[in-house]
């Protein structure tokens, strides 16, 4: 797993052209932890900064827009990528 901060020159961009304040690596963790730590992440971001969120658990896709409704956080988009999902949150107020 892999939670770093990334500069927002150095952010990857995505295919919606969106850039990530943060980055989250949850290839290869189960349910709840993708969720988890994306929790954990976007605690540490001000409102209205991107997380990416890159998980290959099948329940994420289920999971992760449960939890952007619940928290009040916008799943800006899914995509696929080298066998993972790659989700774009953006923190709520």
């Amino acid at each position: 797993m892999d939670i770093r901060p990334v500069a927002r020159q150095s952010a990857p961009m995505i295919e919606n052209a969106t850039s990530a304040d943060a980055i989250v690596d949850a290839r290869g963790l189960l349910c709840p932890l993708p969720v988890l730590k994306a929790r954990k992440r976007l605690a540490a971001l001000s409102g209205g900064q991107v997380l990416q969120l890159v998980a290959d658990d099948p329940a994420a896709v289920v999971d992760v827009p449960h939890f952007c409704a619940q928290a009040g956080h916008t799943l800006l988009s899914v995509t696929e990528r080298d066998g993972a999902r790659v989700y774009l949150l953006k923190r709520g107020a």
